[in-house]
């Protein structure tokens, strides 16, 4: 190993055997292989959101026009 390279895995405290350090490389390397990295899902624009679409209905009448900028309850 160069000087420039970090070890993966460092024991800080105890003295763990080779058969230790061995499981526990292995359980790190499986967990590692078993979890990939997932992306965060790409935000979505919002002229595109179809949540608009599930508001109530607009009723025509006396004042409709200034109810259709209340919040819908």
């Amino acid at each position: 190993m160069s000087s420039d390279e970090k070890p993966l895995l460092r024991v800080v405290r105890g003295n763990p055997s080779d058969a230790e350090l061995a499981a526990l490389t292995a359980v790190v390397a499986a967990a590692s292989a078993a979890s990939p990295a997932k992306k965060p899902k790409p935000r979505t624009s919002w002229w595109g959101d179809h949540a608009a679409s599930l508001r109530k209905p607009l009723h025509a009448g006396e004042g409709a026009w200034r109810a259709s900028g209340f919040p819908q309850s």
